[in-house]
């Protein structure tokens, strides 16, 4: 991060205002409703880089699956516990994260894999891709693009982010044993920003970059968010 600071750091200053801004993206909307469509009550559920726990822990404990929500930020976890009790959160790294035995009926991944190296974004999608258990699925999105290591200003903060093409997510989940039945791309316009929103290949998802001294771009700038929902076959 370009000024020392983890993501830990980063989400633990930004709190709710993340959820201010980015809790009602619709392509995320949407792809919770098609997940838990699909899911039996007391299914077993990870939601990676769960942050407040909204939106994706509450429709997912709303709809009687059994969540665990991972996040870096010890801020995050807490106000997730406050705001959707009926799942359980803790302090994890989806890098260092070990799933329990038998992994999940369904993994979910809203925006996480940003604030890390493309090495290690891809690590981490096979790493939630083998969590997976068979006649399972896996939802994601992210901010695309074959970015390595480009500093951005997101809420006021320096970070260094990269992400990887939609073809590279598909060509990686599917050598994982993932088939893909779904995938797209649409633009999202936050419905308010704050000074400084988040870039082509930000932190967490939606927003409008801007380089270090460089101009801002204008918080309603549309933003392209690639989703791809995935299954293990059975």
């Amino acid at each position: 991060m370009s000024d020392g600071k983890s993501a830990a750091d980063v989400f633990d200053e930004v709190g709710a205002r993340y959820e201010e801004v980015f809790g009602r993206v619709p392509g995320q909307l949407a792809a919770l409703d098609w997940l838990t469509a699909r899911l039996a009550p007391g299914a077993r559920v990870l939601d990676v880089g769960s942050g407040t726990g909204r939106p994706a822990a509450e429709a997912l404990a709303r709809a009687g699956c059994a969540v665990t929500g991972i996040d870096v930020s010890a801020h995050m976890v807490d106000l997730a516990r406050s705001r959707v009790p009926q799942a359980r959160f803790e302090q994890a790294d989806v890098r260092t994260y070990t799933a329990a035995e038998g992994g999940f009926d369904a993994v979910c991944s809203f925006f996480p894999l940003l604030v890390m190296s493309q090495r290690e974004v891809a690590a981490s999608l096979q790493r939630m891709a083998s969590w997976v258990a068979p006649g399972g699925y896996f939802v994601m999105a992210t901010v695309p693009g074959d970015i390595s290591d480009l500093d951005i200003v997101w809420m006021g903060h320096e970070v260094t982010v990269s992400s990887l093409s939609p073809a590279e997510h598909l060509r990686l989940l599917g050598a994982a044993g993932l088939e893909v039945l779904e995938h797209h791309t649409a633009l999202f316009r936050p419905e308010t920003a704050p000074a400084a929103p988040r870039g082509p290949a930000a932190p967490r998802g939606p927003g409008g970059p801007a380089a270090p001294g460089g101009p801002v771009t204008p918080p309603v700038a549309p933003e392209e968010h690639f989703f791809c929902y995935a299954r293990r076959p059975a």
